[in-house]
């Protein structure tokens, strides 16, 4: 079958489901109800636009998510930075909008929480805010963790439409907790996060424990969306560019710090990095372990954008992103991550290949509908974008 037939076919099966849509909603369509034609759909869009006959449809097809809350402490600086200072009475804290919501927040090793809410925007919060959220060897399980369960677990990913991903208290993520690490056993721990794959990437994982902590977000059929504050050193700077965005305060800072330890960065900065900046930046801000701010880090491209607040804009990008078909969201994630450094050829594929798998779909279709003023609801994210 060649691919104008498998469209046609994709259009005509659309076209006769949207038409037994119409005839529950007591409406007659423009065309034959036994041949219906998807290029009159649109037309059908402007008659159903009805509260009689939306609710009919939301009743038979929506599905309630349930949603949890939880609630930020403050916290003091970490023993293994004791040079890492900020002033106690004006450091943001970022502050979830929970409102609404269950008690099923999920607590992986008191270190990392989901908090998943009523909207299919789920908040990951790391919890160790008396240490800054350095990365002890509970943490980075803790984060692979986090990120395996929102891909694999069914009961959470099934109505996933944004992540949400945030620190407790004064800071992201103040990178390694060198103390913890050593103190507990430096050579099991250093075995531990070396190894490839982790036991967290599944069968096909390529990354080690500590890559996964940042490669496995993006692997998430959903937007990922960072909100930085305080400050984000060395591994928690990897684990922030794993994201697809990035939202931070003015004054939060930012380094590669590994360049001060005889190290490199070895999270996955080579992957993350050369999409984000160019080679001389990434080569100066590794080699010098330079200390940058949110405005610098927003001129040459680790941050998404600066913002007051970067909850509340984080919010406000994740209500517009759930406005969209949940099926091209994942598809655009997979399209600019499986090409932003491909041959050409590779692209112009990868873009017809992810298209055939849109057209004439359930979600495409509510999609454009609500172009023409008809808030019909998505279905869930298709099996192909999973």
């Amino acid at each position: 079958m060649n691919m104008i037939q498998k469209v046609s076919n994709r259009l005509i099966s659309a076209s006769y489901a949207y038409a037994s849509t119409i005839r529950r909603s007591n409406f007659r369509p423009f065309c034959s109800q036994q041949q219906p034609a998807l290029p009159l759909l649109p037309l059908a869009f402007s008659k159903l636009n009805t509260s009689a006959n939306k609710n009919q449809y939301y009743h038979h097809h929506c599905h309630h998510r349930s949603s949890s809350s939880s609630s930020s402490t403050s916290s003091t600086p970490t023993d293994n930075n004791p040079s890492i200072t900020s002033k106690s009475d004006t450091y943001y804290i970022p502050k979830p909008n929970l409102t609404n919501t269950a008690n099923n927040v999920i607590n992986i090793q008191n270190r990392v929480k989901i908090i998943p809410t009523d909207d299919g925007i789920i908040h990951v919060l790391l919890s160790r805010p008396t240490k800054l959220n350095s990365l002890d060897m509970p943490m980075f399980e803790a984060i692979a963790d986090a990120a395996s369960r929102l891909k694999n677990d069914p009961t959470l990913n099934k109505n996933m439409r944004v992540i949400l991903l945030s620190g407790e208290g004064r800071a992201f993520c103040t990178g390694l907790d060198a103390k913890s690490v050593t103190l507990s056993g430096p050579t099991k721990n250093l075995d531990k996060l070396l190894e490839r794959p982790s036991e967290f990437g599944g069968e096909d994982g390529l990354g080690n424990l500590a890559q996964d902590v940042c490669y496995l977000w993006r692997g998430l059929p959903v937007p990922v969306i960072t909100c930085l504050h305080g400050m984000c050193f060395g591994g928690g700077l990897q684990v922030a560019l794993g994201a697809d965005m990035r939202f931070s305060t003015p004054d939060c800072r930012f380094s590669i710090m590994e360049s001060r330890w005889g190290l490199i960065p070895d999270m996955g900065a080579s992957l993350t990095l050369r999409e984000l900046v160019r080679i001389d930046v990434a080569k100066e801000l590794t080699m010098t372990g330079r200390i940058v701010d949110g405005l610098e880090a927003e001129k040459i491209g680790l941050v998404t954008r600066c913002v007051d607040d970067p909850m509340e804009e984080a919010m406000k990008v994740a209500k517009e992103i759930i406005e969209r078909s949940p099926d091209s969201v994942a598809a655009t994630k997979e399209l600019f991550q499986s090409t932003w450094v491909a041959d050409e050829d590779t692209c112009l594929k990868k873009e017809t290949d992810l298209q055939m798998k849109l057209i004439a779909t359930w979600n495409q279709v509510a999609a454009s509908g609500r172009q023409f003023g008809v808030n019909l609801p998505y279905f869930r994210r298709s099996r192909d974008f999973s």
